[in-house]
Protein backbone atom coordinates (compact mmCIF):
# COMPACT_ATOMS: atom_id res chain seq x y z
CA UNK A 1 0.00 0.00 0.00
CA UNK A 2 1.10 3.74 -0.74
CA UNK A 3 0.24 6.61 1.60
CA UNK A 4 0.19 10.08 -0.16
CA UNK A 5 0.41 13.36 1.93
CA UNK A 6 -0.07 16.13 -0.23
CA UNK A 7 0.70 19.72 0.50
CA UNK A 8 0.55 23.38 -0.95
CA UNK A 9 -2.73 24.70 -2.08
CA UNK A 10 -4.28 28.11 -1.21
CA UNK A 11 -5.92 30.71 -2.29
CA UNK A 12 -4.51 33.38 -4.89
CA UNK A 13 -5.11 35.70 -6.88
CA UNK A 14 -5.49 35.14 -10.80
CA UNK A 15 -1.81 35.53 -12.56
CA UNK A 16 -0.41 34.00 -9.33
CA UNK A 17 2.02 31.03 -8.58
CA UNK A 18 1.19 28.09 -6.20
CA UNK A 19 3.39 24.98 -5.58
CA UNK A 20 1.76 21.55 -5.20
CA UNK A 21 4.22 19.04 -3.19
CA UNK A 22 3.40 15.02 -3.00
CA UNK A 23 5.44 12.50 -0.68
CA UNK A 24 4.71 8.81 -1.10
CA UNK A 25 5.17 6.35 1.40
CA UNK A 26 5.03 2.75 2.00
CA UNK A 27 5.12 0.28 -0.68
CA UNK A 28 7.05 2.98 -3.36
CA UNK A 29 10.13 1.15 -4.61
CA UNK A 30 7.62 0.09 -7.85
CA UNK A 31 6.73 3.22 -8.92
CA UNK A 32 6.32 3.53 -12.53
CA UNK A 33 4.03 7.16 -13.14
CA UNK A 34 3.40 10.12 -10.61
CA UNK A 35 1.14 12.68 -11.59
CA UNK A 36 -1.89 15.30 -10.45
CA UNK A 37 -5.35 14.85 -11.67
CA UNK A 38 -8.13 18.14 -10.67
CA UNK A 39 -11.53 18.19 -9.94
CA UNK A 40 -14.12 21.21 -10.15
CA UNK A 41 -17.08 21.07 -8.95
CA UNK A 42 -19.55 19.38 -11.32
CA UNK A 43 -17.15 17.95 -13.10
CA UNK A 44 -15.06 14.94 -13.80
CA UNK A 45 -11.44 14.54 -12.17
CA UNK A 46 -9.00 15.39 -15.04
CA UNK A 47 -5.49 14.50 -15.61
CA UNK A 48 -3.14 17.63 -15.11
CA UNK A 49 -0.17 16.46 -15.80
CA UNK A 50 2.16 12.95 -15.19
CA UNK A 51 5.56 11.86 -15.33
CA UNK A 52 6.86 8.61 -16.29
CA UNK A 53 10.65 7.93 -16.94
CA UNK A 54 11.46 11.15 -17.69
CA UNK A 55 8.64 11.51 -19.84
CA UNK A 56 6.21 13.92 -19.02
CA UNK A 57 2.47 14.91 -19.94
CA UNK A 58 0.27 17.81 -19.76
CA UNK A 59 -3.18 18.72 -20.30
CA UNK A 60 -3.12 21.71 -23.29
CA UNK A 61 -5.33 23.57 -20.43
CA UNK A 62 -1.89 23.65 -18.25
CA UNK A 63 0.65 23.65 -20.86
CA UNK A 64 3.42 26.87 -20.79
CA UNK A 65 1.77 27.44 -17.38
CA UNK A 66 2.56 24.24 -15.07
CA UNK A 67 5.52 21.93 -14.47
CA UNK A 68 5.98 18.54 -12.66
CA UNK A 69 8.73 17.26 -11.41
CA UNK A 70 10.14 14.41 -9.60
CA UNK A 71 12.40 13.95 -7.05
CA UNK A 72 12.63 9.82 -6.79
CA UNK A 73 15.43 9.87 -3.85
CA UNK A 74 12.48 11.57 -1.47
CA UNK A 75 9.80 9.92 -3.57
CA UNK A 76 7.73 13.08 -4.01
CA UNK A 77 6.31 14.99 -6.79
CA UNK A 78 5.88 18.69 -7.51
CA UNK A 79 3.71 20.94 -9.56
CA UNK A 80 4.62 24.64 -10.00
CA UNK A 81 1.61 26.21 -11.29
CA UNK A 82 1.89 29.53 -12.87
CA UNK A 83 -0.05 32.38 -14.24
CA UNK A 84 -3.35 30.56 -12.44
CA UNK A 85 -6.55 31.45 -13.99
CA UNK A 86 -10.05 31.06 -12.31
CA UNK A 87 -10.83 27.90 -14.37
CA UNK A 88 -8.06 26.29 -12.47
CA UNK A 89 -9.88 26.25 -9.31
CA UNK A 90 -10.55 22.52 -7.96
CA UNK A 91 -9.01 20.25 -5.69
CA UNK A 92 -6.25 18.97 -7.00
CA UNK A 93 -4.91 15.25 -6.07
CA UNK A 94 -1.91 13.71 -6.08
CA UNK A 95 -1.72 10.04 -8.32
CA UNK A 96 0.84 7.39 -7.68
CA UNK A 97 1.02 4.19 -9.62
CA UNK A 98 3.08 1.53 -8.84
CA UNK A 99 3.27 -2.32 -10.00
CA UNK A 100 2.59 -3.93 -6.61
CA UNK A 101 0.20 -1.40 -5.41
CA UNK A 102 -1.98 -0.36 -8.71
CA UNK A 103 -3.16 3.43 -8.53
CA UNK A 104 -3.14 5.55 -5.33
CA UNK A 105 -4.87 8.74 -4.67
CA UNK A 106 -3.83 11.29 -1.98
CA UNK A 107 -6.92 13.42 0.13
CA UNK A 108 -6.85 16.29 -2.12
CA UNK A 109 -5.87 19.92 -1.76
CA UNK A 110 -8.02 22.66 -2.70
CA UNK A 111 -6.46 25.17 -5.03
CA UNK A 112 -8.91 28.60 -5.59
CA UNK A 113 -7.67 31.62 -7.81
CA UNK A 114 -10.05 34.54 -7.05
CA UNK A 115 -9.69 38.04 -6.66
Amino acid sequence: QVQLVESGGGLVQPGGSLRLSCVASGRVSSIYNMGWYRQAPGKRRELVADTSGGTTNYADSVKGRFTISRDNAKNTVYLQMNSLKPEDTAVYYCNVRTVVSGWSWGQGTQVTVSS
